[in-house]
């Protein structure tokens, strides 16, 4: 009886692997030229925001960084000229100046001197870096499980919106530092924290792994997508989805365009002149603007490497290059 549940267990093992789907070209463009530059070191971990090398370098928006994060920490958010690092346990850098709270911060924005912090145990929470004091705290139910690419607080005008770890998106009055509206983006399920949220053309746009939303202009729309990656471009969305399709919306949702790649597993989008996904089977695939024409390049590298993408440049374990 031992012997066959283990011949089972092997024939269903190698009938799991070898029914597995890959995504598949027949005829590339060939090589993608690009310049490759490397980094001083392999990236440690990462947001949507930026990442933090091995040796304490930070990648942000703005490009690679030469300043050094001490050990321990890791880079949350850029806001203006203010690096915003934490170690999880309840220290926060702005800089070199260093902040302590009871709860470890997983996403910070700074305005000024008003510091907006989402903590582990999703709260959120108002402190001011002059005064050195809590203006506002609010918590919410506590998450488990949460995907790596946490979405940090936005100022909007008057308005402060943070992501929360539970799939909400709470919007704060600066003025009186109150809760004024809650957005529900993604109440089901585990890893539903926000990891997207941005303002295009005065409309909220957040994301989960499961589920993004537009609110503006009086609408609010709602539409379920599994998400691999989500990135915005002027003033449209693009989605890269779990099934292999890319789909190119507007501020409000409605599909424009879609291309559907059977099998393939988007790791990262990015835009140059046009829009780029990093494909995990070793293929770079560049969509024209209208959709209607792709070239898809030879683009090798190793599936387990991190992969990270800020605005039209990709970031690859040690290494990174801008798309055309």
């Amino acid at each position: 009886m031992k012997y066959f549940l283990i011949l089972l267990t092997s024939l269903l093992l190698f009938t799991g692997c070898s029914s597995k789907k890959y995504f598949e070209v027949e005829d590339t463009v060939g090589d993608y030229e690009a310049t490759t530059t490397s980094l001083d070191d392999d990236i440690l971990s990462f947001n949507k925001d930026g990442a933090t090398l091995e040796n304490g370098e930070v990648i942000t928006k703005k490009g690679v960084s030469k300043i050094k994060l001490p050990e321990g920490f890791e880079f949350i958010n850029l806001s203006k000229d203010t690096y915003i690092s934490t170690n999880y346990l309840g220290k926060v850098l702005l800089n070199n100046k260093e902040f302590s709270f009871k709860t470890g911060v997983v996403a910070a924005t700074l305005k000024d001197n008003i510091l907006a912090l989402v903590f582990m145990d999703n709260s959120i929470a108002l402190y001011d870096t002059k005064a050195k004091k809590i203006l506002m705290k609010e918590y919410y139910s506590k998450s488990l499980a949460n995907d790596t690419r946490i979405a940090n607080p936005y100022f909007m005008g008057n308005l402060i919106l943070f992501p929360t770890l539970d799939g909400k998106v709470i919007v704060v009055n600066a003025r009186t530092n109150k809760v004024i509206r809650t957005i529900v983006v993604d109440a089901d399920g585990k890893f539903n924290n926000i990891i997207f949220l941005n303002v295009v053309n005065d409309s909220l746009i957040a994301a989960s792994s499961n589920k993004v939303v537009s609110v503006g202009a009086g609408a609010v729309n709602l539409k379920k997508y599994s998400i691999r990656d989500i990135i915005s471009h002027n003033n449209d969305i693009y989605i890269a989805t779990i099934d292999g399709q890319i789909i190119k919306t507007d501020i409000s949702l409605n599909v424009q365009n879609r291309r559907k790649y059977k099998y393939a597993k988007i790791y990262a989008l990015a835009y140059g002149d046009s829009l780029y996904a990093l494909e995990s089977q070793g293929y770079l695939i560049n969509i024209s603007n209208d959709f209607n024409s792709d070239k898809i390049y030879d683009f090798s590298f190793d599936e387990e490497d991190k992969v990270i993408s800020i605005g039209n440049t990709f970031y690859i374990n040690n290494e990174y290059f801008t798309v055309k």
